[in-house]
Order: C-alpha cells, then sequence, then structure tokens
C-alpha cells in the first residue's frame, strides 16, 4: 500500500512540476496546477495520518469547484441520483441517503455562494410571487415553532434539513428548471435511472411470483419500503406521459417512454400498495377537474367533508369504535387477506396509523398552537397513546412517524402551522389550474399539467404517508412549485412583450 501511495505521490509531484511552467493564459491551468497540488497534500496526510478518506478531500473540491462554475450538470447529476441513493448511517446518530444529499448539501453551498454573487442579475419577480411568499409563511412560522420546540436541537436540525431542500429544489430549480431544455432534461435524467431500479426489483421479485410476502425486502437498497417506490412511479407518470408528446410518434425516444409507462404501470401493480392504486385512478380525475376548472369546488368540498367527519369522530366518543381487536389486527402475507382486512379495519399497518392519530389528537389539545417543535413526534407520541388502540408493532422500533403529514404538522407546529402549509397546498394547486388555462403554448400546458398533477398526488398521499422529509418524494414537491412560478413569470412576460 506505501509503495503504491508513493508511486501516485511522485507522479503528481512531476505532473505540477510540468504544470508550474505551463504559461498562465492556457485555460484551467491553474485549476489542474492546484488539484495536483492538493492531491500531493492529501496523499501525503493520507500516509502520515493512515487516514484514507483524506484521499476523497481534493475530488470533493473539484466538484464543490464545478458546482460553482456550473450548477446545472450537478444539479441533474443529482436528480439522476436519487431514484438510485440509498440510506446509510452516520456517525453520532446522523443519517443520511448517499448519494443524493451530499450532492444536495453541496449544492445549497454553491446556490448560497452563486445568489451572493448573482443577486443583481436574479429576476426579483420569482421571490416576490406570491407562491414564493406563501412558502416563506410556513417557514417563518415553523422557525417560531423551532424556538417554542420542547427540544431545540431535533426541530433545528429539522430546520436546517427543510431549508437545503427549499433551496435546492425551489430557489435553485426555479433557475435550472425554466424552459423545453431544462424540463426534457429533468424527465431523462430522473426516467432513466429510476427505470433501472424498477428493472432490477421485478427481475428479483420475479424468483417468488412476485409475491407480497417478499415485497419489502426486493426494494433494497433503493427503496426504504414498497410504498415509497410505488408512489414514486406514480408521482413521476404524469412527466413520462406528458413527455411522449415532445417526440415523433415511433421513434426511438417515443418508444423508450412508452415501455418505460409500460415498466411503471407493472412495478405499481405488483409493489401492492393501495394509495399508489389510488393516485393512478386519482390522477386521471384531477386533469379533468383542471381542465373544467372544478379544483375550487372540489377543495371546497373535500375540506368541508374532512371537517363533517372529524366533527363525527369527536361527538360522543364515537372515535372509541374504531379501536381494533388486537388478536385479529396481524400483519397479512397475502394482498388479497390484506384488502379484505382493510375493510373490516384488521389491516395492521392502517390501524396502527389510528393508534399514532389518537395520540396525536391528545397531543394536538395540550399543545394547540405552537405544537410540540418540528421533528418531535416520534420523541412524545407514546405518552398520549391510548391501550384500546394498540397493534402488534406499536412499538414502533424503526422510529416511523405519524403516517399523515398534515395531522403530523399540526401536532409539530400548532394548528397554525398545518394551516399556514395546507394554505400553501392549496394556493399552489389554485394558482396551477389558473395558470393552465392562462398557458397557450402546448408544449409549456403540457409540463405545467404534469407538475401540478404531480403536485396534487403528493399531496393526496400526504394523507397517509410523510414523503415530503424525504429526497424521493419531497423533492418534487417543490420542485413542482417552481416549475409552476417559472411557467406563471414566462406567461406575464409573454403577455408583457405582446403589443
Amino acid at each position: 500500500m506505501s509503495t503504491i501511495l508513493l508511486n501516485t505521490l511522485r507522479f503528481f509531484r512531476q505532473m505540477a512540476e510540468k504544470l508550474a511552467a505551463v504559461p498562465s493564459e492556457r485555460p484551467g491551468s491553474a485549476l489542474v496546477a492546484g488539484f495536483s497540488l492538493a492531491s500531493v497534500a492529501a496523499i501525503w496526510c493520507a500516509v502520515w495520518l493512515d487516514r484514507l478518506w483524506i484521499l476523497g478531500l481534493p475530488f470533493g473540491l473539484l466538484i464543490l469547484w464545478w458546482a460553482l462554475v456550473d450548477f446545472q450538470r450537478i444539479f441533474f447529476v443529482m436528480l439522476a441520483c436519487i431514484p438510485i441513493s440509498t440510506e446509510m448511517d452516520l456517525p453520532g446518530g446522523f443519517g443520511t441517503d448517499f448519494p443524493s444529499e451530499p450532492l444536495m448539501w453541496l449544492l445549497t453551498l454553491a446556490s448560497v455562494i452563486w445568489f451572493i454573487q448573482h443577486w443583481r442579475s436574479l429576476d426579483g419577480r420569482y421571490f416576490r410571487h406570491p407562491i414564493t411568499l406563501a412558502l416563506f409563511v410556513h417557514l417563518a412560522w415553523m422557525a417560531v415553532s423551532v424556538a417554542a420546540s420542547e427540544d431545540f436541537v431535533v426541530s433545528f436540525k429539522f430546520l436546517l434539513a427543510k431549508g437545503w431542500y427549499i433551496i435546492v429544489f425551489y430557489f435553485l430549480a426555479g433557475r435550472v428548471l425554466d424552459g423545453a431544455w431544462a424540463w426534457k432534461h429533468l424527465l431523462w435524467w430522473f426516467f432513466v435511472p429510476l427505470l433501472i431500479t424498477v428493472l432490477v426489483i421485478l427481475v428479483r421479485h420475479a424468483p417468488s411470483g412476485f409475491s407480497f410476502k417478499t415485497v419489502n425486502f426486493v426494494m433494497g437498497p433503493f427503496y426504504r419500503n414498497h410504498v415509497m417506490y410505488a408512489c414514486l412511479l406514480a408521482i413521476f407518470l404524469p412527466f413520462v406521459w406528458y413527455g411522449t408528446w415532445w417526440y415523433r410518434r415511433w421513434s426511438m425516444a417515443w418508444w423508450l417512454l412508452v415501455a418505460g409507462i409500460l415498466v411503471f404501470i407493472v412495478g405499481i401493480n405488483f409493489a401492492y400498495t393501495r394509495a399508489a392504486y389510488v393516485a393512478l385512478v386519482a390522477a386521471i380525475g384531477i386533469r379533468w377537474l383542471v381542465r373544467l376548472r372544478l379544483m375550487k369546488a372540489t377543495l371546497t368540498a373535500f375540506v368541508f367533508l374532512i371537517a363533517l367527519f372529524v366533527s363525527w369522530l369527536g361527538a360522543r366518543g364515537n372515535w372509541l369504535e374504531f379501536a381494533p381487536d388486537y388478536q385479529k389486527t396481524v400483519t397479512h402475507t397475502r394482498f388479497d387477506n390484506l384488502l379484505e382486512a382493510t375493510t373490516k379495519l384488521e389491516d395492521i399497518s392502517t390501524m396502527e396509523r389510528v393508534y399514532r392519530w389518537v395520540a396525536a389528537s391528545a397531543m394536538l389539545q395540550e399543545k394547540p398552537i405552537l405544537g410540540f417543535g418540528p421533528g418531535n413526534f416520534y420523541f412524545f407520541y407514546k405518552n398520549y397513546t391510548v391501550s384500546s388502540f394498540k397493534t402488534y408493532v406499536s412499538d414502533n422500533p424503526e422510529r416511523s412517524g405519524m403516517h399523515n403529514y398534515y395531522l403530523m404538522t399540526a401536532v409539530e407546529q400548532g394548528i397554525p402551522g398545518v394551516a399556514i402549509f395546507i394554505g400553501f397546498c392549496f394556493f399552489v394547486i389554485l394558482r396551477g389550474e389558473k395558470v393552465y388555462h392562462q398557458t397557450h403554448d402546448p408544449a409549456r400546458r403540457r409540463m405545467l399539467l404534469a407538475a401540478l398533477l404531480c403536485f396534487v398526488l403528493i399531496d393526496l398521499l400526504m394523507l397517509m404517508n410523510d414523503f415530503v422529509e424525504t429526497d424521493k418524494i419531497g423533492s418534487f414537491f417543490f420542485m413542482c412549485a417552481a416549475m409552476l412560478v417559472n411557467i406563471d413569470l414566462g406567461n406575464s412576460k409573454h403577455s408583457d412583450d405582446t403589443p
């Protein structure tokens, strides 16, 4: 090992000596020389300290430089890494999605530096757009709830994580994802690795006859579980569907996208995820609601029905009727048995959700304004649970959340926090419908509808899941909002330029 390192050192030293004689007007010579010298120093330190990881530092600096001068490419590379990223545990109890999240951190740093350097040339309309302002309000209230958190450290880390998500997937995405060229790059950079993961999972799943019992096992290492996998396929399908319109029918690109659609549908089918099935059907209905300008009436009716149901639950202790039979509420290894158990309220995953929702209602009554603090639900909810709703998996060793993002936001950020977040979601949807009918260019209209469908599907999935804090789903939540803002601003600019 020492011989290899010394030979490598000699190679870099000779390279550095040659580069020192290169005229300074040669483009990139200073960069190459700097990288070579940094590599030499890293090798010396790695040998001296016996820490091989130091060898990677020059490459980290090189990627940082690349991100500063050409963050668009790094952005799309990060998108390509999202489907294939895997969860990794870090020292100190931390965790990350590798390699997507380190690239996200890199882009956050590069974005801050770039925005500081170019703030005079930025389009202020993006930052003054109503959707951006609504997002600022959401962040501001989150900061207030962090300050009043029951566990400040946990909540502060949550706020930091939310910050780099929004910087990268909303503000930087707003800079990158503008125009047909960028939209096509988004499609292909994400589509190809996602398709590869689906094919790998199907091949691994096939020997067991696509059994429901092994569905979670074959997801590794790309996906935490079959739910996240199927939901990601469902929310990305609108982009693939409308992407086929960019290419001549029967062309190679068109065939690849059509084949991808079929593979994604097969993947969703064998993922045995009820939420993804509902999302596929809902996407068809949402498309027509947008085209017929019925989203406002639909959202109003939906809120009214939810309020009516919650009022009924609270009256005369009706919520106690949903308590499960502990002996019958078990894990099922056949999907048809799972569906039957769901209708009888004997499905363990559904009833474990109810167990946590009951605890959440008690927590909300105790801290209705500021909540317990972002990221704190897991650490406090067990003190508020009701034993009659307990299931076999209530010990929660995987430290999962509430499986309802809206209710979890209410518990962690109070009623004002969830009202602001729901208001943000509704505003994006209604603004998206309005912009859709103001957009006359067919290509821009299709891309807007794809982004809007993706955003609404994520909103629906949040009724039963906590996906917004994951890179695989949360990235599209903010990117879709950013794309909608860009199309809205593009329409305004086109209207201003029209005589």
